[in-house]
């Protein structure tokens, strides 16, 4: 089995894809409501700590290390989880909620379609969906959107914390690629 950890498997990455994980962990279980009394307002001291300031940390430490990838992702994904943070319990119209989260529902996409790792793409990726799910949950009032935005945002943070686990343990990071069929060779 192929162990694609070359990728992402920086000490300041897997930081960073660990603070992510847990922080959309916590975020996306207070959307679902699937533990009794806990809500997205209960996400908000680890997404002000952990997502905001370790991860935008993270992403300095990345750009010192000049891998611009993961600089940009938790630099921006930690300005978006410390605004989070900090402006819950304000009382914003509907319509600014949604318009923030779907102004970094487009930096998620933005991440995704940059290319790098599987696994950093998937866990932007769902994270883009989760985004634009509550944004138009917001906008039109569904809970039940809002609702579907939370487990999107759960798959992301297992995703994430899978990748960070996966190069610390050196579990395979990507599916081993076979040949298409009988009698298909390398050269044609």
């Amino acid at each position: 089995m192929d162990n694609d950890v070359s990728a992402g498997s920086t000490t300041t990455t897997i930081a960073g894809r660990l603070a992510l994980g847990i922080t959309l962990l916590a975020f996306g279980f207070g959307y679902t409501g699937v533990l009794d009394g806990v809500t997205a307002a209960d996400a908000v001291p680890i997404a002000q700590y952990v997502g905001g300031i370790a991860l935008f940390a993270a992403g300095l430490l990345a750009f010192r290390d000049r891998d611009t990838a993961s600089g940009t992702a938790f630099t921006a994904l930690g300005a978006f989880w410390f605004t989070w943070a900090a402006s819950a319990g304000n009382q914003v119209s509907d319509n600014a909620a949604g318009l923030f989260l779907l102004l970094f529902a487009l930096v998620a996409l933005s991440l995704t379609l940059a290319g790098g790792d599987t696994l950093g793409q998937g866990a932007h990726g769902l994270f883009f969906v989760s985004l634009l799910l509550l944004a138009v949950g917001r906008f039109a009032d569904s809970g039940g959107l809002a609702k579907a935005g939370g487990w999107f945002a759960v798959a992301a943070g297992a995703v994430a914390w899978y990748a960070a686990t996966a190069a610390l343990a050196h579990w395979p990071t990507s599916l081993p690629r076979r040949a298409a069929g009988r009698g298909v060779t390398a050269t044609g």
